[in-house]
């Protein structure tokens, strides 16, 4: 199996009422479900835009210096993902494409290099 992280940026997403993105989080869970009863998903998480930022940091004389604001200047911000795993490319576009159908928006495949690290398993445990 191989981890992919399926993304999206604020910026691709288009302006939709309240009630839009109540629908559309509906239809995402439902995939986000299927992915759980799969056993392909690792994490997930979204709602994230400029708002959600924290800091920046960056390092100056090998230390980290932080900042509220302005952040580090970038033309996209990431609006969410997931993080799946699957045996090939073709399962992972396949998640991208249900999540983008339903979203209506685009979505970005990324194949991890090897396996990561994690702090415990999905059970909550170290």
């Amino acid at each position: 199996m191989t981890e992919y992280l399926i993304t999206f940026n604020d910026e691709w997403v288009p302006d939709h009422t309240a009630e839009e993105l109540r629908e559309k989080a509906t239809a995402a869970r439902a995939v986000i479900e299927e992915m759980q009863a799969d056993g392909v998903l690792i994490f997930t998480n979204g709602g994230l835009d400029r708002s959600t930022a924290v800091c920046s940091v960056e390092p100056v004389d090998g230390k980290p210096v932080f900042t509220d604001g302005p952040y580090v200047e970038t033309k996209e911000h990431l609006g969410g993902f997931a993080v799946v795993d699957v045996p090939d490319d073709a399962a992972a576009r396949y998640w991208a494409g249900r999540l983008a159908t339903v979203l209506d928006w685009p979505q970005e495949v990324h194949r991890f290099r090897g396996p990561g690290q994690a702090r415990r398993n999905g059970s909550g445990e170290k």
